[in-house]
């Protein structure tokens, strides 16, 4: 562990200082205003926040998405005023009366940062710890991206390097995805990520104290990260110079990540609220504010004050901004010139398009074979990985069961790691046995941009990843999460493993498209559909789980009506059917042994696979009712978990052959011939769904 270098070369003059209080009052200010926020936490960070902003980051506010800049994270994103102070006062859209309308219906300034609402917000950051995970993504696609297009540069020359910065708090370093992230990070050797924790010993309940005594510092320096701590100057202020010596050390080096630990006073200088845990999460108050605001040499009967000086001042970072993408597009024009190949990659991966000719390398399976799903979307993989150099991806460790290896001879390691395969820039990411940061790296990974991410673990260990898919959902950023062993067929390891509430529950996260294929050709065609969908513009992209099976299940004929989430696998023999069989995954297979047995009793029978309800749910209502048609109320849904899902599609005559309890310890085959999964009770409720239509 070091401290700082005792030398710099930062100039800073009155007009910073007069320009990070500013940053303080105006957060102080914008929480009276609204009432409720955190002001402590943007108070004690103003002059970390800035000495990024606008003497470090290579950025131009008035371009916030060019490739070449830097990156940013507030992983404590309570404290959004940090970032949104210093993205107002360096000129990225934001305005004062933004500030205004901080945390209010409509503004650009919502209570935690939010991907695609606000310009130079790089990342959704709410629930703690998320943002250190989203910045290791972002270091590991920075390094993949690199890989893509100009691996051979030495150290530092590329166009492709960039750095990632990140802010976190004690909240953050608590929560368990940020120790998972922060071991990933230093196995990786990430020396483009930066992180500065803001060690002020606060959190809600009061001081840190309560709950924490490891010396965390420490703690990451076993992680395998190059560790500093600052101290602040006499007065408890943060010191910008020792800020800037710390990230300038920071930067020289390239095989660790960097941890800063600066120890803050939260809401310095508020002369009663400092150093308490009611600054934290509550409005000062307008004594405290005018206290403070005399401590800073501020008009107290003012609010929202910002001289025509400083703003003048703080706005020089768009001409620096201008300046610095000028130079990077010279680098990257040389680059062009002499990497033409590349350079059509470059252009062709950016705007979002796939190489020509990819659709022609999925495999189409042969009918009848029975085939895991999670079987053939490792074959898929394999055979798209040979054309997509851009898409990459792995598993929490469970690479061979969930079939997730792109490319055997290719890992994302270190060069000096043992194993044979290790590459910095290889295709298959190994994310440990770390679910939770590993779809939070994956967020990371897909709003740095330039790659196609996936990740893959069984579907019960979804429940770890939770809330970062929920977040990938909110920010529509398109990962793919590869989800095998979807149900109680996976079979003897039992309960703990076996997913029963899942597929409905991640189903009713807005936004989260779930697919689950029926057989290896469904696979395929899920796959070729994820791709096309995958985009980074917010908005358009999503993200997709596929869930996918253990044990082998029949081939049917390709249909390239599974592209719409729903279609008619097998139609009635004769006429309008007087039963529709609805079933996804695994379950198919149930529904169309049942169809047959209807059929043979003169039972005209359709069934419908449904791997994506929400696809479904896309198409318009003529295509819908073409597949349920209204006038058929005898209907039975077929799904190996609980049938929250199938409600809406069956109807009050309708039935559901679903799994309301946990399953048990036996051969997959055992349990769904015990639970009901058989084509004889599947026929026997489709009888029941008929009497009822005809009441």
């Amino acid at each position: 562990m070091s401290t700082e270098p005792t030398t710099t070369d930062l100039e800073w003059t009155e007009l910073d200082q007069r320009a990070v209080d500013t940053a303080r009052v105006l957060a102080a200010d914008a929480v009276q205003k609204v009432g409720n926020g955190h002001p402590g936490t943007a108070m004690s960070l103003a002059p970390a926040a800035y000495t990024l902003f606008q003497k470090v980051m290579r950025h131009d506010p008035a371009d916030a998405d060019w490739t070449g800049r830097d990156r940013f994270v507030l992983s404590a994103g309570h404290s959004s005023l940090t970032l949104y102070t210093q993205l107002y006062l360096a000129g990225f859209g934001l305005e004062l009366d933004d500030l205004k309308a901080f945390r209010t219906w409509g503004s650009k300034t919502p209570g935690h940062p939010e991907y695609g609402h606000t310009t130079g917000v790089e990342t959704t950051t709410g629930p703690l710890g998320q943002g250190v995970a989203n910045a290791v993504g972002m270091a590991m696609a920075a390094r993949y991206e690199r890989g893509l297009f100009d691996p051979d540069a030495p150290e530092g020359t590329s166009p492709f390097d960039h750095f990632i910065y990140a802010i976190a708090g004690d909240g953050c370093l608590q929560e368990g995805i940020s120790a998972e992230a922060s071991s990933m990070a230093g196995h990786q050797q990430l020396g483009n990520l930066i992180l500065l924790w803001d060690d002020n010993h606060i959190s809600i309940e009061g001081d840190t104290e309560t709950a924490v005594s490891e010396d965390t510092a420490l703690r990451f320096e076993a992680y395998g990260w190059h560790v500093q701590r600052i101290a602040p100057k006499p007065d408890g202020d943060l010191d910008p110079h020792a800020i800037y010596n710390a990230i300038e050390a920071a930067k020289q080096v390239t095989d660790k990540p960097s941890f800063i630990a600066m120890r803050s006073i939260i809401a310095w200088p508020a002369p009663n609220a400092q150093n308490t845990e009611a600054a934290h999460g509550s409005a000062l108050g307008d004594d405290e504010v005018a206290a403070t605001k005399r401590v800073l040499g501020f008009d107290p009967e003012k609010s929202f004050e910002v001289s025509d000086e400083v703003l003048n001042h703080t706005r020089q970072a768009l001409e620096r901004g201008r300046q610095a993408k000028a130079e990077w597009e010279k680098s990257f024009q040389e680059w062009r010139n002499n990497n033409a190949e590349r350079a059509a990659e470059f252009d062709r991966i950016s705007k979002g398009e796939l190489p020509t000719g990819w659709e022609e390398k999925l495999p189409v399976f042969e009918t009848g074979k029975g085939v895991a799903t999670r079987a053939a979307s490792g074959k898929i993989l394999q055979a798209l990985g040979a054309v997509i150099p851009e898409l990459w991806g792995g598993s929490a460790d469970l690479a061979g069961s969930n079939n997730t290896t792109i490319d055997k001879t290719s890992s994302f390691l270190p060069a000096d790691n043992p194993l044979p395969e290790a590459n910095p820039y290889g295709r298959t990411i190994h994310f440990g046995i770390r679910e939770h940061s590993m779809a939070a790296e994956m967020n990371g990974i897909a709003l740095h941009g330039n790659t196609r991410i996936y990740g893959g673990t069984f579907l019960v260990f979804s429940d770890y990843m939770r809330n970062a898919v929920r977040l990938s959902a909110l920010m529509h950023v398109p990962v793919t999460y590869v989800w095998t062993h979807d149900s109680i067929g996976l079979g003897e390891d039992g309960p703990t493993h076996q997913p029963v509430e899942h597929l409905a529950s991640l189903r009713a996260i807005p936004g989260l498209n779930v697919v689950r294929p029926a057989d290896a050709n469904e696979t395929a065609i899920a796959w070729r559909e994820i791709l096309k969908r995958y985009t980074k513009v917010y908005g358009k992209g999503a993200p997709h789980g596929l869930a996918l099976t253990r044990q082998g299940v029949p081939t049917y004929e390709h249909n390239e009506d599974a592209a719409r989430g729903g279609y008619v696998m097998f139609e009635a023999s004769t006429g309008t059917p007087e039963v529709v069989l609805i079933a996804t995954g695994s379950e198919v297979h149930v529904a169309v042994e049942a169809r047959e047995q209807l059929e043979a009793d003169g039972v005209p029978t359709r069934v419908v696979s449904m791997p994506c309800v929400e696809w479904f749910d896309a198409q318009d209502q003529g295509y819908r009712e073409s597949v349920l048609p209204p006038a058929v109320k005898a209907r039975v849904a077929v799904e190996a978990g609980i049938g929250l899902t199938w409600h809406k599609y069956v109807g009050d005559a309708g039935r559901i052959v679903s799994l309301e309890h946990f399953g048990a310890s036996a051969d997959g085959k055992v349990l769904f011939r015990e639970f009901g999964f058989t084509a004889e009770n599947v026929a026997a409720k489709a009888r029941e769904s008929i009497a009822a239509a005809q009441r």
